[in-house]
């Protein structure tokens, strides 16, 4: 009632303002038709609205009088009262809240409090690992990985190849992140090299998808890593050498693979492609070429520096596909701190330097943003050869 009141009450016999409510003049009501006085005649009025404002005994009654029962003192307008808190149902825990009062000197309501009752339906209670803190948390690294190649600008024919995979192996607690990555750098005219390297990426890939993934989607036990990642490259050297052997050439390719189990790394290589950890510390090198450069820097005849420039830098001692048989390095590596793993072919590590390589990896969020890049770099650099480049980011220790 007190809102149709203060719509209803009389004010100063001034033109009313918009959406104010004018005072019922007699003279207009005798005017009026009758239905129209009638309606007049039953809207109730407000006593206290026709009290003289000059009265003072009538106005020294009008404070005295307390406000009638279920009305706030300030006569607060239904519209500007707070919404109650809802009632919540699930764990029990208590949530309040408190409205800032809306004018000077009006008293806040008090807080309003909801006691939530836990559920009996048998599900598992929720605990402070269950509340969502998007809010409040960034993203650590995770695996993620990115593959490109390019034919470069000198060569017709790209005659790298690469293969990439990301998945999880199911163990009874947590399941096992599992990364397998491959390049190979073919050789030999009349596609003999992009043959060659496909037979390799196709031949390891197989192998190690059947003989360890497969096993372990199955519950099966699986054999150690480093006589399967041997094996299935030195099963990729008989099937391109009989196949090589077959149509007369003299196809071969390089091959380096690392297969990442959790937090080690597991690498068999021929060749002189590339793997490198991106570290705190700079980029380490895991891996040896199989080149005449390559050796006589582990000798310590030559210096890495200049192994970019060196006639001989492209002489290979150690391929695949060209012997019935080849000797494969094996690298058991740790993550640890490692940010990165990056494998390339030598049209790209021989184009770009060490420098440029961990630059790119630092300041480039995404993989695949990075292989652009570093492609990028080695054609910018003249793209002497094709440019293969897979990047990996490791998981972040917490």
């Amino acid at each position: 009632m007190s809102f149709i009141g203060k719509l209803l009450r009389k004010t100063e016999p001034l033109t009313p303002a918009i959406g104010a409510t004018a005072p019922l003049d007699e003279r207009v009501l005798a005017e009026a038709p009758d239905a129209e006085r009638e309606i007049a005649d039953k809207v109730p009025t407000d006593s206290a609205d026709e009290t003289r404002a000059d009265d003072p005994a009538s106005t020294a009654g009008e404070q005295a009088q307390p406000p009638p029962p279920g009305e706030q003192a300030n006569d607060t307008a239904w519209w500007e009262e707070p919404p109650a808190a809802p009632a919540v149902a699930g764990n029990a825990a208590t949530f309040s809240s408190q409205t800032e009062p809306a004018e000077p000197g009006v008293t806040a309501s008090a807080p309003q409090t909801v006691e939530l009752v836990e559920l009996e339906d048998g599900t598992r209670p929720l605990t402070a690992a269950d509340i969502p803190t998007l809010a409040a948390l960034r993203s650590h690294r995770g695996l993620s990985a990115g593959a490109l190649r390019d034919v470069g600008r000198v060569r017709s024919i790209n005659q790298d190849s690469l293969f990439s995979l990301i998945t999880s192996l199911p163990r009874e607690g947590n399941d096992l992140a599992m990364g397998l990555f491959i390049v190979a750098d073919g050789m030999g005219g009349h596609h003999g090299g992009e043959i060659a390297s496909r037979l390799a990426i196709s031949t390891v890939a197989q192998q190690v998808l059947a003989e360890l993934v497969v096993p372990a989607l199955a519950d099966g036990t699986t054999e150690a890593l480093q006589p399967l990642i041997v094996g299935a490259v030195q099963h990729a050297n008989r099937a391109i050498w009989n196949h090589a052997q077959s149509i007369g050439s003299d196809m071969g390719t390089t091959c380096t693979v690392a297969l990442l189990m959790g937090r080690a790394l597991y690498i068999g290589h021929v060749g002189d492609s590339r793997a490198y950890l991106a570290t705190p510390t700079g980029l380490k090198l895991i891996t040896n070429d199989h080149s005449t450069v390559g050796r006589l820097i582990q000798l310590g005849q030559l210096d890495a520096s200049e192994a970019r420039e060196h006639p001989l830098r492209s002489q290979l001692y150690r391929t695949i596909g060209q012997q019935s048989e080849v000797a494969v390095d094996f690298i058991y590596q740790p993550i640890g701190d490692a940010t990165h793993l990056l494998l390339g072919s030598d049209g790209l590590w021989g184009m770009v330097g060490d420098d440029v390589l961990l630059d790119v990896l630092e300041h480039t969020i995404w993989p695949q943003d990075a292989c652009h890049e570093l492609i990028a770099r080695a054609n910018l650099a003249g793209g002497d050869d094709n440019i293969t480049a897979i990047v990996v980011t490791l998981p972040a220790q917490l």
